[in-house]
């Protein structure tokens, strides 16, 4: 049975959970991976009582021995990995201090303990698909967001030297840039006004949707990078 693995895994109306339940219902085993059991746990329990087949595992991004232990427990069928994990904080850059550090281990470091393991995991067999989260941030410096900016544009230059790294071994490395604020609980919570406004936030499902896409490319039409963003958005 192939395996995904998604870690970064949050509330239910969240990318992460999405992206599992999604892969879950396309006959994959999901691993579902985050900081806090409860969150996985329900997740995992939703997709279970769905026919679908999900394990649930606590995990640090930035803990290179639970990142190991994550992947090892996705054995030989491993077949897509999505690297979800991050922060986004704002902040000055004369008033940062160690912030900056934490910013780039969730977010850079992090990806590439976990892109290191998944390929390790997918070279034997030739094949697998790995697949990062990236941002506005990815692209362009922000005023007030110097952390996020440089740990997601880090990000987002690991997975393409790692796309023409292994492409040629047939693994399928891929970027999708969400180009704009997720209409999620998280916004929801932040910012309660924000219902009033969705359509200038960018769909879970839509995002879900070009992850999959670049799934399910055959070998000779893979895509590195998809964007997605609001019909709203000025870009």
């Amino acid at each position: 049975m192939k395996t995904a693995i998604v870690i970064g895994v949050g509330p239910d109306r969240g990318l992460g959970a999405q992206l599992c339940k999604r892969f879950a219902s396309e006959g994959l085993k999901v691993i579902v991976a985050g900081r806090t059991s409860s969150a996985i746990e329900a997740i995992a329990n939703d997709i279970a009582s769905s026919g679908g087949e999900a394990v649930l595992v606590v995990a640090d991004a930035t803990s290179e021995a639970d990142i190991v232990a994550l992947l090892n427990s996705a054995g030989p069928e491993l077949d897509l990995a999505i690297y979800n994990a991050g922060n986004n904080a704002p902040g000055r850059i004369i008033e940062m201090d160690s912030y900056f550090e934490q910013s780039w281990r969730v977010v850079c470091f992090g990806g590439f303990l976990f892109g290191r393991e998944a390929v390790r995991h997918m070279l034997p067999r030739k094949s697998g698909t790995l697949l990062f989260t990236g941002a506005s941030a990815s692209l362009r410096g922000r005023s007030g967001y110097g952390a996020f900016n440089s740990a997601k544009a880090g990000l987002r230059a690991l997975a393409q030297a790692m796309a023409k790294e292994y492409a040629a071994d047939g693994i399928h490395v891929g970027h999708v840039v969400v180009d704009g604020a997720i209409a999620g609980e998280k916004i929801f919570q932040r910012f309660p006004d924000a219902a009033s406004r969705e359509d200038g936030l960018v769909s879970i499902e839509g995002i879900v949707e070009a992850f999959a896409f670049l799934y399910k490319q055959p070998q000779r039409g893979w895509s590195f990078e998809v964007d997605v963003r609001t019909f709203k958005e000025k870009w």
